[in-house]
């Protein structure tokens, strides 16, 4: 298999550099006849060619000061460059501000070429261009010198490709997709085409891919890479895809192509700036990335001092556009209208931050974004989220972390432990301050314990103390401070309900106004007490629904309750009745008031004891 590497050419000198691709590859990376007319590199250009091995795309990238815009977004997805000065020239203002690019972006690959070496003696231009790569990510970077006019140096400039091209790390193909568009145009008879660096990943004839930061679908009707049509294209590699389901104005340059569900689309993250000196980050500045650029405004957090690290400034982004991004990402940061050159590099370290509300917030957020590494794994987002989703995490580029708990939630293991505890204490206190209530309402725990799903709590119940019955918690051996009927109190024995396993004591009130509703039903088992005595009893609906639970008293209806065991005395006594029998004959055998008659006969009829016929007369089933 033929690999494809994508290198940057980068320098002050444009007609030189542009000469120089020109003699490599035979193909005129100036597209723009203004450019061919002046010289001068004014946006991308691109060309390719084939080396003793790896074949080499590059992208020609502008040097001028005034397009420092379109240099970065041709240098943002490439992996390596070619960093071109001039021997007549030497080192210009313009070839440090493409090395500062280069450095933020962490481009630790390339060579270092010096042309026109038949105008001048190259070794002083090579010499300090060395001295300024020392300090750099470039500083391994080979030196050549070369002409373009008379080819001197250029077989050697073939042979190093070829080996810094083999070297580079060949990008998993099964990596998520992010294609950063750097041009968009229409083809007649075609549609909507763009262009870009695909870094990694595999793209795919008539797959389907978002534009962001829309998130508009749009399929890929076809590929062409380096000049020839494809049914697939892996990083690294140049593309042009020509895209269905997109008007053609739409597409820009900034814009990306990426995968559905693998990246997080954000304006607020936090970053660690590679900056020793907070006071000289600017708070209104410019984020690129790829080929987008957005304005953004930083607020500095605090400052990081890894051990054996450089210094650094960490900080929180607010972007004007959102971003397609991944936890690690390197972006640059740049205030053009700085006096002198300002570019800096910055890592993403989390792309759903915590809003910073209380006073202290944002020293407690840098106190443990120091501690992460670069880049943070899934615990360190866990520990500061608590609860992520796996879908959550895929989107941020993180993998691992340890097994859901519930779904797809995916819990800091130390939390975890610790809402278990709480909800054990929460239902318990619940118990004691609420005593005639079922139980906590699962709600009522989820949102006590800031958890986003109900699942959550099913899951913190099924590995702790905490029953769940109903939609309701309990925990066995709730106390109330009250003592617990028993048989050997008259009027107090308890018949085992619904609710046994796990309900709390019922309070001494209770259990008294319960002993009179016995004492009046003693007598007469079906006079239900009137609403009146009920009041004066301080029995409400809740206190009744607590005894009901409790198997203390038979709730027939909101207002009607008689004692346990009433029902089968019912049944027993209608019984004796000539079947069917109707409402007024069942009233005088149970020798009550229609009151309660009524809504004891309907409740028969719901338990299926008694069977309500056509005429209104009853029979037992």
């Amino acid at each position: 298999m033929t690999i494809t590497q994508v290198i940057a050419t980068a320098g002050h000198v444009d007609h030189g550099k542009s000469t120089l691709v020109r003699a490599l590859t035979g193909m005129e990376p100036d597209r723009w006849e203004e450019e061919r007319r002046r010289g001068l590199t004014i946006d991308l250009g691109f060309a390719w060619m084939q080396t003793a091995g790896p074949r080499v795309a590059f992208v020609d990238v502008p040097g001028h000061e005034r397009f420092v815009p379109n240099m970065l977004a041709g240098l943002g997805p490439v992996p390596a460059v070619l960093l071109v000065v001039a021997a007549d020239g030497g080192w210009m203002p313009q070839s440090a501000e493409h090395l500062a690019a280069i450095d933020a972006l962490g481009i630790a690959r390339g060579l270092l070429v010096v042309t026109r070496a038949d105008l001048a003696d190259p070794a002083p231009a090579r010499r300090r261009a060395q001295a300024e790569l020392a300090t750099t990510s470039l500083r391994d970077a080979p030196a050549l010198a070369v002409s373009a006019v008379t080819g001197a140096g250029l077989p050697e400039l073939h042979q190093a490709l070829a080996t810094l091209a083999g070297s580079l790390p060949v990008p998993d193909p099964a990596a998520p997709v992010r294609l950063w568009v750097d041009r968009a145009f229409t083809i007649r008879g075609s549609g909507t085409v763009v262009t870009g660096t695909l870094p990694a990943g595999t793209v795919e004839a008539d797959g389907e891919l978002l534009l962001t930061p829309s998130l508009r679908p749009v399929r890929v009707r076809a590929i062409e890479s380096l000049g020839q049509p494809a049914t697939a294209a892996r990083g690294v590699t140049r593309v042009a895809l020509n895209l269905r389901g997109v008007p053609k104005e739409v597409p820009a340059r900034g814009m990306a192509l990426v995968e559905p569900g693998r990246w997080t689309l954000t304006g607020l993250l936090d970053v660690r700036v590679d900056s020793d000196d907070p006071a000289r980050l600017p708070r209104e500045l410019i984020v690129h990335l790829g080929s987008a650029r957005t304005p953004a405004r930083l607020r500095v957090l605090g400052r990081a001092e890894p051990d054996g690290g450089k210094p650094a400034v960490l900080a929180r982004l607010t972007l004007r556009d959102q971003l397609p991004l991944h936890v690690g990402d390197r972006i640059l940061l740049r205030d053009p209208g700085a006096a002198g050159l300002f570019i800096v590099g910055a890592a993403v370290l989390d792309l759903i931050p915590p809003p910073l509300k209380r006073r202290g917030a944002a020293t407690a957020a840098a106190a443990e974004l120091a501690r992460w590494p670069d880049p943070p794994a899934a615990g360190d987002l866990l520990r500061r989220h608590r609860l992520l989703r796996t879908g959550t995490l895929t989107a941020m580029g993180v993998t691992g972390g340890p097994p859901p708990v519930a779904g797809e939630w995916q819990a800091d293991p130390s939390f975890w432990s610790t809402a278990a505890d709480r909800l054990t204490e929460l239902t318990r206190d619940h118990a004691e301050q609420n005593p005639l209530a079922v139980g906590l309402p699962v709600e009522a725990a989820r949102a006590a314990l800031a958890l986003p799903d109900r699942a959550l709590v099913e899951a913190l119940v099924a590995g702790g103390a905490v029953i769940l019955r109903d939609g309701y918690l309990t925990v066995p051996g709730a106390s109330a401070g009250s003592a617990t009927p028993s048989a050997d109190q008259p009027g107090r024995a308890r018949a085992k309900g619904p609710a046994e396993a796990g309900s709390a004591p019922l309070p001494d009130r209770l259990l008294t106004a319960v002993q009179a509703v016995h004492s009046d039903l003693a007598a007469t088992p079906f006079r239900a007490p009137e609403a009146a005595r009920l009041r004066e009893l301080g029995l409400d609906t809740k206190s009744i629904a607590a005894a009901a639970r409790a198997g203390l008293l038979l709730r027939v209806s909101d207002q009607v309750v008689l004692a346990p065991g009433a029902d089968r005395a019912a049944a027993q006594a209608l019984a004796a009745l000539p079947q069917p029998f109707t409402t007024a004959e069942a009233r005088q055998a149970l020798a009550t008031t229609r009151r309660v008659a009524i809504p004891l006969l309907e409740f028969l009829d719901r338990a299926r004891i008694t069977e309500r016929l056509p005429d209104d007369r009853r029979r037992l089933r």
